[in-house]
C-alpha cells in the first residue's frame, strides 16, 4: 500500500492531515482498495474526506480528472470543492467528476445518449413538465384521472427508477399498483413521450446510464479505466439505482471509499436502502473498516441518550461515540398536560435561554410531522417569540392551508374576490381561463363581486354545458354553506366544507406522503379554530399571524421537521411530541413493522445528536387529534434513554405530579410490530426522587393544586360500574371515580386512567 510517512515533526506534515485524529487520518491514508468509514454525528467526517481528495491530487497517486467523488447535495460538493482549493490550489479546478449523483449522470449520458435512443442535447425535465406529461398519457389511455391521479404514477414510477427498474422489468404485481394494472403499461408509454421529446427526468439520468453500463461493457471498462479512485459520501442514503451504479464503476480497480453513518439512515421514503451499507463488507471482500467515533458537537450526556437509544436497532454496524467536552447538562425529559402546555413551556424555556444572553438562532425545535409547527407558531406570535420555518412554509402560508382558507373566506365575505379566484377551480372544476375570465368581465360590467356575477351569469349563456354546471354546484354550494354557518360551528363547517367541495378527496386519492401531510394539515386547521369564538375571530387572527414576519436579519428560534435537520446542529435543541403515534409515526409502523420501527428509531438519534449543549425531549398526555381530545402515553424512545444520561420532571400546569404511561405486559412485547401492526413493546415508567423513572407501575394522585386548575368536578351521570365507551380504547366499565377522572377496565385494552369528558354512555 503506497501510503506517505508519518512525520515526527508536525511542522512537516502536509496542511490536510494537521488537526486531524487517527481514525480521521487513517481514513485519509488508506487509499487502495475498499474502504468503508463509519462517521457518527459530529465526529468530522467532511475533513476527514475532503483531506483525504487533497492527499490523492498532493501525492499525485491520481489526477484530478480520474477521482470520481460524488455527494447527494450541490452544497456539499459547493462546500467540498472550496475546502479542497484551499489545500491544494487550481488543482481543484480539474475535478470534472465531483459533484451529485445527478449532476455526474447527466455529464455521462450527454456523452452515450445515443445508446439510450436520445439525443446529446436532451431536455431535463422539473417536476411540473413531467406531471404534464404524464397527464397527456393518462388521459390518452382514457383513464380517469380524478380516480388516478397523476402524481400518483409520478410517484410510482419514481420508486422504480430509484429502483434501477425499466418498463420491462415491472410484473404484474408492481403494475397493479396503478389504474387496476396498467402501471406497467403507462410507464412505458411515458418512456417512449419522453425519447420522442428527446427528454428524460431525474430519475432517468441515474437509470439510462446504468442500462447503458450494463448492456455495453467497452462503455463501462472506458469509465473503470478512468476513474482509479471513487469517494462517495452520505453511502447510507443510497437508493438501488445508485448503488449498483457505483458497484458497476468500482469492481475494477475497487478503489472505492464511501462515508456514511447507518445511524442516520432515515430517507427510505425517498428510495434510500440502508442495506447498501449494511452490506458493503460483502459487496467489496477485503474492505477496510474505519469508525470515526470522536465527537466534536456533543456533551457525553447528550451523546449517552442518543447511544442508549440507537443500540436498541439490530443489524447495525455498531459505533460508540465519545467526546472530550465537559459532561454538561443531562439531557432532560418534560412530560406536560397537553400540546398548548407544550408550546407554552417551550416557549418559556426559550425565554430562559435568551435572558442568559445566548442567541435565539442557537435554539431549535425539531417536530416529527410539519403539522405540528402551527402550535408552536401561534404561540410565538403570541409572546412576541420572533421564528423561522426551516425546509418549508410557515403553516399558514403552506398551499393546501391558503386554500382552505380561501373557501372559509368566501363564506364569511362575499366580497372577497381574491378568496373566490383561489377556489373556482380548486379541485379542477373542468373551468378554464375563459369561463373564469367571463365571470370577471361581467363582475367588472355590474360592479358587483365575482360570487355575486358567478350567480348571475348562470341565467345567460355564455357558458359550455359543463362549465355552466360546474360553476352551478360551486355557486349552490357557497349558498348553502353561507346558511350553515349560521346555526354550525365554524370548526364543524370547516370539515363539511372541505369535503363537500372534494378538496379533502383530490389529496386522499393521492395516496403519497405530501398528500398525507397535506391532510395531516388541513385537519390541524381545523382543530385551531375551535380555540376561536367565531369564524370571523378565527380569520381576523390569521390575517395578523401572517403579516408578522419580523425582521430577516434578528436572531430567530428555528422549527423544523426532524429529517430537515439532518446534517445541522444547534446549542439548544427541544424535541417535542415524543408520543407513541406521533413519534414513532404510527402510519410509519403499520406501513412498515419493525422496519419502519428502526428508522424512526434512527430519526430520534439524529434529533438528539443535533443538540450541542442540551436536548430537551417533551412528551404530552393528551392530544387532539382530528378534532377529538386522545390520552397519549410517552414514545417507547422515552424509556430507552439511559437514567443516568437524563433527567426528568413530568409536571402539569399546576406543577405536580402528572401521569405515568402505561404499557400492557406482553410476553412478546414486540410480537404486533413483528406482525406488521406496529403496536409496541411494553413498559411502565413513573416519575423518580432521583429523576429516573421506576420499572413498577405507580399510581399517581394528583395534587390538589392541579386539580384546582384543572377543573376537578366530575360528571353527575357517572357511576361505578357502569358501561361506558371511548373513542380509542373501547367498550368498558368503570372501575374508580375521582373528581373527573376515570379508571376503566377496557374489555380489550385493561384498566386506562382517562377523563371523563372522553367516555359516552354505552347503549
Amino acid at each position: 500500500m503506497n501510503q506517505i510517512a508519518h512525520p515526527s515533526d508536525a511542522n512537516r506534515q502536509p496542511p490536510y492531515l494537521r488537526g486531524l485524529n487517527d481514525p480521521q487520518r487513517e481514513a485519509v491514508l488508506t487509499t487502495d482498495g475498499p474502504v468503508l468509514i463509519i462517521a457518527g454525528a459530529g465526529t468530522g467526517k467532511t475533513a476527514a474526506l475532503t483531506a483525504r481528495l487533497a492527499h490523492l491530487i498532493f501525492t499525485k497517486k491520481a489526477w484530478p480528472s480520474e477521482i470520481l467523488s460524488v455527494t447527494f447535495t450541490n452544497k456539499a460538493a459547493r462546500e467540498m470543492r472550496e475546502r479542497v482549493g484551499r489545500l491544494v490550489g487550481d488543482a481543484v479546478e480539474g475535478m470534472p467528476w465531483l459533484g451529485t449523483f445527478h449532476a455526474i449522470a447527466a455529464k455521462m449520458l450527454r456523452r452515450h445518449a445515443e445508446l439510450v435512443g436520445l439525443q446529446s442535447n436532451f431536455t431535463i425535465l422539473d417536476t411540473d413538465d413531467q406531471l404534464r406529461l404524464l397527464k397527456q398519457v393518462i388521459l390518452a389511455a382514457d383513464i380517469d384521472e380524478k380516480r388516478f391521479p397523476t402524481r400518483s404514477l409520478a410517484g410510482l414510477i419514481d420508486q422504480w427508477k430509484n429502483k434501477g427498474l425499466v418498463p420491462a422489468d415491472i410484473d404484474a404485481g408492481e403494475s397493479e399498483r396503478y389504474a387496476n394494472g396498467r402501471g406497467g403499461e403507462l410507464y412505458e408509454q411515458y418512456q417512449t413521450r419522453l425519447r420522442a421529446l428527446n427528454a428524460c427526468d431525474f430519475g432517468d439520468l441515474l437509470l439510462h446510464m446504468l442500462v447503458i453500463l450494463k448492456t455495453h461493457r467497452d462503455v463501462l471498462a472506458q469509465y473503470q479505466q478512468r476513474f482509479k479512485y471513487i469517494m462517495v459520501d452520505e453511502y447510507q442514503d443510497t437508493n438501488s439505482s445508485q448503488y449498483l451504479w457505483l458497484r458497476l464503476l468500482a469492481q475494477e480497480r475497487k478503489n472505492i471509499a464511501c462515508v456514511g453513518d447507518d445511524d442516520q439512515s432515515i430517507y427510505s421514503w425517498r428510495g434510500a436502502q440502508v442495506e447498501n451499507i449494511l452490506k458493503f463488507e460483502r459487496d467489496f471482500p477485503g474492505a477496510k473498516v474505519i469508525r470515526l467515533e470522536q465527537n466534536y458537537r456533543s456533551t457525553p450526556h447528550i451523546l449517552g441518550a442518543a447511544s442508549g437509544v440507537i443500540a436498541n436497532n439490530g443489524g447495525r454496524l455498531g459505533k460508540q461515540l465519545w467526546t472530550e467536552l465537559d459532561v454538561g447538562e443531562k439531557v432532560k425529559v418534560i412530560g406536560v398536560w397537553d400540546g398548548p402546555e407544550e408550546a407554552r413551556r417551550v416557549g418559556e424555556e426559550i425565554e430562559s435561554v435568551r435572558r442568559s444572553g445566548k442567541s435565539l438562532d442557537d435554539v431549535a425545535i425539531l417536530v416529527r410531522a410539519q403539522h405540528q409547527t402551527r402550535e408552536f407558531e401561534d404561540r410565538f406570535i403570541a409572546i412576541g417569540m420572533p421564528y423561522k420555518i426551516v425546509g418549508g412554509f410557515r403553516f399558514y402560508e403552506r398551499a393546501e392551508i391558503r386554500d382552505a382558507l380561501a373557501y372559509l373566506r368566501v363564506v364569511n365575505q362575499p366580497a372577497d374576490d381574491l378568496a373566490f379566484e383561489r377556489i373556482v377551480n380548486v379541485p379542477k372544476r373542468g373551468l378554464g381561463d375563459k369561463a373564469v375570465a367571463r365571470i370577471h368581465q361581467l363582475a367588472r360590467a355590474t360592479g358587483t363581486p365575482l360570487t355575486t356575477a358567478a350567480a348571475r351569469i348562470l341565467d345567460t349563456d355564455e357558458l359550455t354545458g359543463a362549465a355552466k354546471k360546474s360553476l352551478g354546484r360551486l355557486v349552490g354550494d357557497i349558498a348553502r354553506w353561507r346558511d350553515m354557518a349560521t346555526t354550525l360551528p365554524h370548526a364543524e363547517l370547516a370539515r363539511q366544507l372541505l369535503d363537500e367541495s372534494g378538496y379533502t378527496a383530490m389529496y386522499q386519492a393521492e395516496k403519497s406522503v405530501e398528500a398525507t401531510g397535506r391532510l395531516e394539515n388541513l385537519s390541524e386547521l381545523v382543530r385551531a379554530m375551535e380555540e376561536y369564538d367565531s369564524l370571523g375571530a378565527f380569520l381576523e387572527h390569521v390575517s395578523l399571524v401572517m403579516d408578522n414576519e419580523g425582521g430577516a436579519q434578528d436572531p430567530q428560534v428555528t422549527i423544523m421537521t426532524i429529517h430537515a435537520a439532518k446534517g445541522l446542529e444547534y446549542d439548544t435543541v427541544f424535541c417535542v411530541g415524543w408520543e407513541e403515534g406521533l413519534f414513532p409515526s404510527q402510519r410509519s409502523l403499520d406501513e412498515g413493522g419493525v422496519k419502519s420501527l428502526e428508522e424512526e428509531r434512527r430519526l430520534a438519534y439524529v434529533a438528539i445528536t443535533r443538540a450541542r449543549r442540551l436536548a430537551v425531549i417533551i412528551h404530552a398526555a393528551n392530544r387532539r387529534i382530528y378534532g377529538q381530545w386522545n390520552s397519549s402515553i410517552p414514545s417507547r424512545f422515552v424509556a430507552e434513554l439511559p437514567d443516568e444520561h437524563t433527567d426528568t420532571e413530568t409536571t402539569m400546569s399546576g406543577g405536580a405530579s402528572l401521569w405515568q404511561a402505561n404499557w400492557s405486559d406482553r410476553a412478546d412485547p414486540f410480537a404486533d410490530v413483528a406482525r406488521g401492526t406496529g403496536r409496541g413493546p411494553g413498559w411502565q415508567r413513573a416519575a423518580s426522587p432521583g429523576g429516573g423513572f421506576s420499572a413498577k407501575p405507580a399510581r399517581v394522585v394528583e395534587s390538589r393544586t392541579s386539580a384546582i386548575s384543572l377543573g376537578n368536578k366530575g360528571r353527575d351521570d357517572l357511576s361505578l360500574g357502569m358501561r361506558v365507551f371511548h373513542q380509542k380504547f373501547g367498550y368498558g366499565s368503570i372501575a374508580e371515580i375521582e373528581g373527573n377522572k376515570l379508571e376503566i377496565d377496557f374489555e380489550q385494552a385493561g384498566r386506562k386512567r382517562v377523563m371523563d369528558s372522553f367516555v359516552t354512555l354505552a347503549p
